[in-house]
């Protein structure tokens, strides 16, 4: 598998974990919140896919160098707004700016902390 792949495997599966904690603080980790969930988690992975790339978050260059993750944070800063605004209007409800801030912080970390990992088991395999 080469790195890209790994990257949008890593960052597939990183987004539903965030999803799953996100709802799990809120009690709602049952069956019957999978919906909702998919509401949040499909807005956020198309502005994350959509975004990222325009950051070089899939550069091997860029993302090799962890002074670079800087650029998760900002990618997230423009990807929160246009996947809550998407779920909003998949829920056709609103677009709260809390939830917004909240999504992008958290999803921020989330992301920074992954590709951090990433990092670290790239340079020691080529090692």
């Amino acid at each position: 598998m080469n790195n890209k792949a790994i990257l949008i495997l890593g960052d597939v599966l990183a987004i539903a974990i965030l999803t799953v904690i996100g709802f799990a603080t809120h009690g709602e980790t049952d069956l019957s919140y999978l919906p909702r969930m998919a509401a949040s988690f499909l807005p956020v992975m198309f502005a994350w896919f959509i975004l990222a790339p325009w950051f070089g978050l899939f550069d091997q260059t860029i993302i090799a160098n962890p002074r670079n993750l800087w650029r998760i944070a900002l990618a997230m800063l423009f990807a929160a707004p246009l996947a809550t605004t998407l779920r909003a209007v998949w829920l056709g409800s609103a677009a709260l700016p809390l939830f917004t801030f909240v999504l992008g912080s958290t999803s921020a970390a989330g992301m920074i902390l992954w590709r951090w990992v990433y990092i670290l088991i790239a340079k020691r395999t080529t090692k």
